[in-house]
């Protein structure tokens, strides 16, 4: 099948509803902790969805408001990497069709958890599963999330994305499982030390931008999942900076939801709540970041994401620097990454971040020569407020702002 004879049928769900999702089961990967009792707090810090559930706890999801991705059957967990390497295709569309009969017909349904991270030597047992999805229950997303690209050595017999590239990998994850949505992890926010080691740096930048081009070639919304806890004992801990940061590069690359790894401890340090099950002060920090992109979230996904560029110099060579079409510079003493959109009537719209996790910081744009100036949509509630003189904005470290040009 050429590229051009593929057809997908990409995920659709209202344009006010923005997946914000604490990538993790309720009940814990075995199965063995009941993490109920945290939809209060769950739905408190402004998330939109739950994670991942079993079917009995989709009554509980409504009662808060809060959609979910259903992980298993009423009686198991999903299929384990070993079961989907053993089982053949028939065997996985009835555990498929089982998972959703199970779930019903419950309004908390945004879809069915399958697997995270597959190597490529999965994706045929993925694609009779997404078809499944479909089949039996039309309109709900078949869930992968896929490795970033740096889990690639760069040789098939020992990359852990079992291809050569991240190119080859999200192009025959498209090609041959025909998704709904491309979703990946990436930690290297906080395993570049707050964006001071530049390799690394660049690192999440990359695989920032190959699944944005590889979400637009195919027609496909993409999530971002991010760290919302100290990914390793000498990493940095999440921060306001940090937190906003991974939150605004991802809606200013385009993209249609974010993850959290992870919202409870799980055995990382300083996650939203602790071992004991309290909250910390990370998760202060986490709710603020998720109020606002409960708000922005909806007014970028009416928008069409036309270009991402940076202040000079970029953090990987490949991107590419300003000019924009309509944000021509930010004059700066903080490197800016710079998203553009369009509306469904051709009105543009520019997200600028602050990449600096360090300090505040004032951008003043040059917009294109019919552009005279713009409103910043305000985070709490999208109200339209004046840009300052010069088309100038303050921005905190790692914040990001959403303006309406005209």
């Amino acid at each position: 099948m050429t590229m051009a004879e593929l057809t997908l049928e990409p995920l659709q769900t209202p344009l006010e509803f923005f997946p914000i999702l604490p990538w993790e089961p309720l009940h814990g990967w075995d199965g063995a902790m009941d993490w109920r009792q945290s939809l209060a707090g769950i739905a408190e810090c402004h998330f939109t969805m739950a994670g991942f559930v079993r079917p009995q706890d989709l009554p509980a999801c409504e009662s808060y408001g809060l959609k979910a991705l259903v992980f298993g059957t009423a009686s198991r967990g999903p299929l384990t990497r070993e079961e989907w390497q053993a089982w053949s295709p028939a065997q996985i569309e009835a555990f498929v069709r089982q998972a959703v009969e199970d779930a019903g017909r419950s309004d908390a349904i945004l879809g069915y958890y399958l697997l995270d991270e597959p190597g490529a030597s999965l994706f045929g047992k993925l694609a009779p599963a997404v078809a499944a999805v479909r089949k039996y229950a039309p309109g709900k997303l078949a869930y992968i999330n896929l490795f970033p690209g740096y889990a690639t050595i760069g040789a098939p017999d020992t990359s852990q994305l079992e291809t050569d590239s991240f190119t080859t990998y999200l192009q025959r994850f498209v090609t041959e499982v025909r998704p709904q949505l491309l979703s990946y992890d990436d930690y290297m926010v906080e395993y570049s030390q707050d964006l001071a080691d530049p390799v690394r740096t660049a690192r999440y930048f990359a695989d920032l931008l190959e699944v944005r081009a590889a979400a637009q070639q195919h027609g496909l919304p993409f999530w971002n999942t991010v760290s919302s806890n100290q990914i390793r004992p000498t990493t940095t801990i999440p921060s306001p900076a940090n937190l906003a940061l991974q939150a605004y590069t991802t809606l200013a690359a385009g993209g249609r939801g974010v993850s959290w790894y992870t919202y409870t401890a799980r055995g990382y340090g300083y996650a939203p709540i602790d071992a004991n099950l309290h909250r910390t002060g990370t998760w202060q920090f986490l709710q603020m970041v998720n109020r606002q992109l409960k708000t922005l979230g909806p007014i970028v996904n009416r928008l069409t994401s036309t270009g991402v560029y940076f202040t000079s110099p970029p953090p990987l060579p490949e991107a590419r620097s300003l000019p924009g079409t309509f944000v021509w510079e930010a004059h700066s003493p903080a490197p800016a990454m710079v998203g553009e959109f369009v509306d469904g009537a051709k009105q543009p719209y520019a997200m600028i971040v602050n990449l600096d996790l360090r300090r505040s910081a004032k951008f003043r744009l040059v917009l294109a020569e019919d552009l005279r100036g713009g409103a910043v949509l305000s985070p709490e509630g999208g109200a339209e407020l004046e840009i300052e003189a010069d088309n100038a904005l303050w921005l905190t470290a790692g914040q990001g702002a959403l303006i309406r040009l005209r």
